[in-house]
């Protein structure tokens, strides 16, 4: 919080493919990098930018939040939208902007975060290979529901972690893990307190993978307890993973 500074809340739509992940990086394109580029023509100042948490290179959002102080005063906090779209690249786009309490902040305050993750099972026209996984056969959803439910309370999930992560704790609170039919797609969604890194790509390729082996779901269970990522399934590959959308405890 910085005293006598607008706090603006904004509710951003990326496509990551061309992004080496959300957060700023020295010489490389990056989303928040991007966004404080146009932050920094629209106030002549560098300004900062608070997201809600970070996405990896090739991941996309549908409902990413962040905030910034602003020491603009004489605009509405919705001018902010075409003000900012009028300076991102057309793969950023500014979906809402409001003016925030003094002290919200977009990942301290964050409730759950719900991802969803798209799969092609068969043929696929071009322009959606960019936002999904294509596979060549059609999952029974019902044994893959069995093992997503699995997933749901307080887990250590060590297991699903990816190499280099350094959370202090890797318990996270799962409160839905679904697979569901939407149109020609299968998409899986899931919502936790927080996520570790890779977290719910190596869910998805495991779960997809006990599958297919037609793995008794059972053993799952022990997989997770093991804590062994190699005794897990693969990692989904980012092109199919959406940031989707962020709770909040007080909005």
């Amino acid at each position: 919080m910085l005293k006598g500074l607008r706090n603006i809340r904004l509710l951003i739509s990326y496509d990551g493919t061309d992004f080496s992940g959300w957060q700023r990086q020295a010489g490389n394109r990056t989303v928040q990098g991007e966004i404080e580029a146009a932050l920094e023509k629209l106030h002549s100042e560098k300004v900062g930018l608070t997201g809600s948490g970070r996405t990896d290179a090739g991941v996309h959002a549908a409902g990413q939040t962040a905030n910034f102080y602003s020491s603009i005063k004489n605009i509405e906090a919705s001018s902010f939208v075409p003000a900012l779209n009028g300076l991102l690249p057309r793969d950023i786009r500014i979906l809402k902007a409001l003016e925030a309490r003094p002290d919200f902040h977009s990942r301290f305050d964050a409730k759950s975060r719900t991802y969803r993750y798209v799969i092609i099972c068969g043929s696929a026209l071009p322009w959606e290979l960019r936002y999904s996984w294509q596979i060549w056969r059609r999952p029974r959803v019902d044994f893959l529901n069995t093992c997503a439910s699995l997933l749901l309370g307080e887990t250590d999930c060590t297991v699903f972690a990816g190499t280099g992560d350094k959370s202090a704790s890797r318990n996270r609170y799962i409160s839905n893990a679904v697979f569901f039919i939407e149109q020609n797609k299968l998409v899986f969604e899931i919502t936790a307190n927080a996520f570790l890194w890779k977290m719910v790509r190596s869910i998805t390729g495991t779960l997809l993978r006990w599958e297919e082996k037609n793995l008794a779901p059972e053993t799952l269970g022990d997989v997770i307890a093991s804590g062994s990522r190699r005794l897990a399934g693969p990692t989904a590959p980012p092109n199919g993973l959406f940031l989707w959308k962020i709770d909040y405890y007080r909005e």
